[in-house]
């Protein structure tokens, strides 16, 4: 068993998703994710390159 290499988050996120039919959980967690990138590259000299776009 110590052999054995366990799954990664994204692929027990997956079988999760298809297991349990919660594919209403997808668009949340897009919007997150989206979110979470924009505050990442709002604290980065990226930041007044987006400024125009909202």
């Amino acid at each position: 068993m110590a052999e054995d290499r366990q799954p990664g988050f994204m692929s027990e996120f997956w079988g999760f998703l298809r297991q349990n039919k919660k594919w209403w959980l997808t668009p949340i967690l897009i919007v997150l994710f989206l979110l979470i990138v924009l505050v990442i590259i709002s604290q980065t000299p990226l930041a007044p390159f987006i400024y125009p776009f909202f």
